[in-house]
């Protein structure tokens, strides 16, 4: 089996890329939801959650920029138009959204949705034992974890 230059077997690679790619899009609707609550957030915790959205989607700008450099550390092409992101993506669009406990909410749904997809891609990566992939997923995964925990709490909810 032939392999890529960074020693993994090209056929896996290409795999592996493609499952980045629905990360890939999942991440950029989850970012887009992220500017969406932070922009129309409204009532007594407006100020706190303003900024934890900010927080959030500028976290998930970084991870989305992390994410289209390993595919084409991969040798792939990343997904680059907002419909293959709508078309590619499990991560519900939210849209009109502005009351606390919907708006986070909204950003649990969608981590749920990224964690699931994290995890597949890192017994996949173990597998290839691809570890530039691998360890990103589980820096990602870790941190999601902790901002899960702590807007379950917010919600006043076991994780």
């Amino acid at each position: 089996m032939e392999l890529t230059t960074i020693g993994l077997k090209q056929q896996k690679s290409q795999e592996l890329a493609k499952d980045l790619n629905q990360l890939l899009a999942n991440f950029q609707v989850y970012y887009q939801n992220l500017r969406s609550v932070h922009w129309n957030i409204k009532g007594p915790n407006f100020f706190a959650l303003h900024e934890k959205f900010e927080e959030l989607y500028t976290e998930a700008q970084v991870q989305i920029d992390d994410i289209a450099e390993r595919i084409l550390t991969l040798g792939e092409t990343p997904l680059h138009t907002f419909q293959d992101y709508l078309d590619n993506s499990q991560v519900k669009v939210a849209k009109n959204v502005s009351e606390d406990t919907k708006c986070v909410k909204v950003v649990l749904d969608s981590m749920k949705e990224l964690l699931h997809i994290e995890r597949e891609i890192l017994e996949k990566s173990a597998k290839l034992e691809d570890e530039g992939t691998n360890a990103m997923m589980s820096d990602f995964i870790s941190g999601q974890e902790k901002t899960a925990w702590m807007l379950n709490s917010w919600l006043g909810r076991e994780i």
